[in-house]
């Protein structure tokens, strides 16, 4: 079956995108990274948080926004996406399945009292896969699609060396094994995971260059389906998405923030280039995750803007009978250093 996905990149890189064609992925794939620590929670009626979900809960939580049918992608942990294949989540679905192909060691910095976030990331793959393609360790070439032939591959570039070194030759051997499993992938670049000394704008050149360098040796059908990286700021994005046009850019979404963070981010990322936002916690943590889907939909066709959007939400809320984690002044508030005037930025 052709997924929104398919179709949507087809526009774009033919050169006919339309806002509709922006493309919006769930990313559910903490347990890949924290364990139970985001994987959201089960909330009382009124909507105040009572437990963190189980494993079975938040498989519940993510099927359903597969059957809402507003995003495009849902990123999942493989492990998941063998349980949401047997209950059928994705039986004529136009939603496109993906798994997280590695995990890098900076993904494991939500892991409750772990002291990874104060190391450099190093690069590291769990998923198989043969098995996630085609359900066996052997591979079929041309085999029917078991799991989903699309994944997320992560790389932290350091500016240091002998890190950089091994992240590339890591990147180098998925590449190998995705081509022998007839495997796609979307290419997720984190910016240094520990103090460079580097200001926002020189993150965001870095990276910028990094990314472009890492690529310039790749052929055309080993490259990615599009990018997903830190949002540096509207001169470091428009850069990057105007820099190759077979190139779509991809913002991700960070941390919670507020619900005027989330929707300001994917205006900005629309408007300076991005032509996909992956968002995990913005969507996970947020106190209705469809209404936020479908109101994320509307601020990227550009029908609602994102201010007019956060009273949306929280009309909905308020009709759901769902009690806002924050008033509606403070929710309205933009919170992300990136996010406001570019004379205020700062590197955290």
């Amino acid at each position: 079956m052709t997924t929104r996905m398919d179709t949507k990149l087809g526009n774009i890189r033919a050169g006919r995108y339309k806002r509709s064609d922006f493309i919006i992925a769930d990313a559910k794939d903490a347990d890949m990274g924290s364990g139970a620590a985001n994987l959201g929670f089960v909330r009382s009626p009124d909507g105040t948080s009572r437990r963190l979900r189980n494993r079975q809960e938040f498989i519940d939580e993510i099927a359903g926004i597969i059957a809402h049918d507003v995003v495009d992608i849902m990123l999942v942990s493989a492990s998941n996406l063998d349980l949401l294949h047997q209950r059928g989540a994705f039986k004529d679905s136009a939603v496109k399945p993906a798994i997280r192909a590695n995990d890098t060691t900076d993904c494991w910095s939500a892991v409750r009292h772990g002291a990874y976030h104060k190391k450099p990331s190093y690069p590291f793959r769990t998923a198989n896969l043969s098995r996630v393609r085609y359900g066996t360790a052997t591979p079929q070439p041309g085999a029917p699609i078991k799991g989903t032939d699309l994944g997320l591959y992560s790389v932290t570039f350091m500016n240091d060396f002998d890190i950089d070194i091994m992240a590339q030759e890591r990147f180098s051997a998925f590449r190998a094994e995705a081509a022998a499993n007839e495997f796609k992938y979307f290419f997720e670049v984190f910016n240094p995971n520990v103090e460079t000394g580097m200001s926002r704008e020189q993150l965001g050149e870095f990276v910028n260059d990094s990314i472009l360098r890492c690529l310039a040796g790749v052929n055309v059908e080993d490259r990615p389906e599009f990018l997903k990286i830190v949002y540096n700021g509207p001169k470091a994005l428009e850069e990057l998405a105007s820099f190759d046009s077979t190139l779509v850019v991809g913002v991700l979404g960070g941390g919670a923030g507020t619900t005027r963070d989330t929707f300001e981010l994917l205006h900005q990322a629309e408007k300076y280039g991005a032509r996909v936002a992956l968002f995990g916690r913005k969507i996970n943590l947020a106190e209705a995750p469809k209404t936020l889907l479908e109101l994320m939909r509307q601020v990227a066709d550009g029908t609602i803007a994102p201010e007019e959007a956060v009273r949306a939400y929280h009309g909905a809320l308020q009709t759901q009978g769902i009690a806002p984690l924050r008033s509606l002044e403070d929710d309205r508030v933009i919170t992300e250093a990136v996010l406001k005037p570019a004379a205020t930025l700062k590197a955290a």
